[in-house]
């Protein structure tokens, strides 16, 4: 895991999440990538240069940002892109090849009852580069527990554990697998994939309506300090995220959730 990318947008946990990634990617000897996008609608019959003016404003405030917190000898860079959010994370991906996304749960939202915000849902949504959503407030730690929930043990996709792997060399952290049978259970779902075999501390099973339901049920026991699940095609998840918006009944944690990506 070499190159992480932070979105950041105009929220007062902006910097919060910022110095999590950069905490972590000093740990794990990694690029930090720092991004805003930014749009622009030119005025009829004016001569400035609004989008000049607008990127200019917005690589202000990405030093200002990154001149608030302790890079602790971390290479940040600063990236600022007109356009949507997806759009310049896409390409973005296409230049530089980015293993991670750290972004705060709840974006740019202000409401009490969302989990995660529309332009972190967008990202998990729409984009095939994993995510690590971090609570806001939620102070770094070395990870030294993690909970992988999923409703099956077979993984088609080579690189969709990379993260979890990279995390598992560095902080050779218990691995807790949990497998929740739900109604569309098949017992080939019970055979891991090696993968995860070799990742595993733990592995348990348990019935529940939901992936989310397992969770909680299993939460406590294990008190991870990172909470991992798949967003796959099909099942749960892909109902989770057909909004962008999360709602915080639907699905919450609070610690760092990191959702994979990849069959």
């Amino acid at each position: 895991m070499k190159n992480i990318l932070v979105p950041i947008g105009s929220t007062e946990t902006a910097q919060n999440s910022l110095q999590y990634a950069i905490d972590f990617a000093a740990d794990i000897n990694a690029n930090v990538f720092v991004f805003r996008a930014y749009k622009a609608k030119s005025k009829a019959g004016t001569m400035i240069n609004v989008d000049a003016i607008i990127e200019r404003e917005t690589n202000l405030y990405l030093r200002t940002m990154v001149n608030a917190v302790d890079r602790k000898n971390v290479d940040v860079k600063l990236i600022s892109a007109k356009g949507s959010v997806v759009e310049s994370v896409e390409t973005i991906d296409e230049e530089l090849g980015i293993d991670l996304i750290i972004v705060n749960t709840k974006s740019n939202s202000i409401k009490e009852e969302v989990f995660l915000g529309s332009t972190t849902g967008s990202l998990v949504k729409k984009t095939n580069i994993p995510v690590l959503s971090v609570p806001p407030g939620y102070k770094y730690e070395p990870i030294k527990s993690v909970l992988l929930a999923f409703k099956s043990g077979i993984v088609n996709s080579k690189t969709a554990l990379n993260p979890l792997k990279s995390i598992a060399k560095k902080f050779t952290p218990q691995v807790n697998l949990l497998l929740v049978k739900t109604a569309s259970f098949a017992e080939k779902d019970l055979v891991l994939n090696q993968d995860l075999t070799e990742l595993q501390t733990s592995f348990t099973t348990t019935e529940n309506a939901t992936t989310f339901q397992g969770v909680l049920e299993h939460f406590k026991t294990h008190e991870p300090d990172l909470l991992c699940v798949f967003r796959r095609k099909r099942g749960f998840f892909t109902k989770l995220w057909e909004k962008n918006t999360v709602l915080k009944q639907e699905f919450h944690t609070s610690r760092p959730l990191l959702i994979l990506k990849g069959e």
